[in-house]
């Protein structure tokens, strides 16, 4: 499979970066990374979906190779902006798969947009840790500003290898193998003097936050949604029984727990994953309606060399 391109567009001001595979005719299949993460830790997800795709994964803002957001803006709604951004861009229409962030993010810009999605695969994606379970209070506020304020004094860590960069993504999970972990660290990192640090920025890490939107104000959203929906759980996840009782709150939406596997669903169980999620995409994009893009075999179309462009 050929390289991804990487492409820029704009959001409130901000450069936003992502990464297109297949055939820039096919119908768009967007991937939303979760926090602390990067559009490339997709490649396998996008490279399986390619044949009869045009994938396109962004980086958050704030992650990967995105703007960081000047003062730290990263709330939820900022974040559905920037999604319905992308996919208008991309003609208007899309299907979507999330992780974690992504998921949630895609979730509420779905019940915001329900015209603007074909499907949707929420990975872990209703219980990121960025909805709050209650209205804010003074003493919420404070204790969620102390927090931030505590990040004007951090320290990037510094690993003085990718190799130890990825010895720290196979801590976080087990799971992963030492080539998908250095593939990880390799699109996760930026160099500095004397080693690599995370290209996130600590501002976007969504624990530190007071969120913006309640789990009673998500349920709304989720209600909205128009498209057929996929919660995929991992076995293994800390929230899976909560996640499995999310569907009833949905028009249209089954939940499906992969074995043996965490947050990480499309990492940990790969396979199982993207037969799962194919199944989904089926409803949205019958085979037949693909014929010109088939999803199995070579892929149609050309591909460039991965390069930036400044687009």
């Amino acid at each position: 499979m050929p390289e991804p391109e990487q492409h820029f567009y704009q959001s409130q001001r901000l450069r936003l970066a992502y990464w297109q595979w297949g055939d820039p005719s096919a119908p768009p299949l967007v991937l939303v990374h979760g926090g602390r993460d990067h559009a490339r830790s997709w490649d396998r997800v996008a490279q399986a979906f390619a044949p009869g795709y045009r994938v396109v994964a962004p980086d958050l803002r704030g992650h990967g190779d995105s703007q960081w957001a000047i003062g730290g803006e990263y709330s939820l709604r900022q974040q559905v902006i920037d999604l319905v951004t992308l996919i208008d861009l991309l003609g208007g229409r899309a299907a979507v798969i999330g992780h974690s962030l992504g998921g949630q993010i895609a979730l509420l810009t779905a019940g915001a947009y329900p015209e603007r999605f074909e499907a949707l695969v929420a990975v872990e994606g209703t219980v990121a840790g960025a909805i709050r379970s209650q209205s804010i209070t003074p003493q919420a506020m404070r204790e969620a500003t102390d927090r931030l304020r505590t990040l004007e004094r951090r320290v990037p860590r510094l690993y003085p290898t990718l190799e130890a960069a990825r010895d720290r993504m196979m801590e976080a999970n087990k799971r992963l193998t030492p080539e998908f972990a250095l593939h990880l660290a390799t699109y996760g990192t930026r160099p500095v003097e004397g080693g690599y640090i995370w290209k996130y920025d600590d501002w976007a890490r969504m624990e530190m936050r007071a969120h913006d939107i309640t789990a009673e104000e998500a349920r709304h959203f989720w209600a909205a949604i128009a498209c057929p929906v996929l919660l995929l759980i991992g076995g293994n996840s800390f929230a899976r029984r909560r996640t499995a009782d999310d569907e009833r709150f949905f028009q249209r939406a089954r939940s499906v727990t992969v074995p043996d596997a965490g947050h990480w669903v499309q990492h940990d169980q790969f396979d199982a994953a993207q037969r799962t999620m194919r199944a989904l995409l089926d409803e949205a994009y019958p085979p037949h309606a693909l014929s010109l893009h088939p999803r199995t075999g070579a892929a149609t179309g050309t591909q460039q060399a991965s390069r930036p462009r400044p687009d």
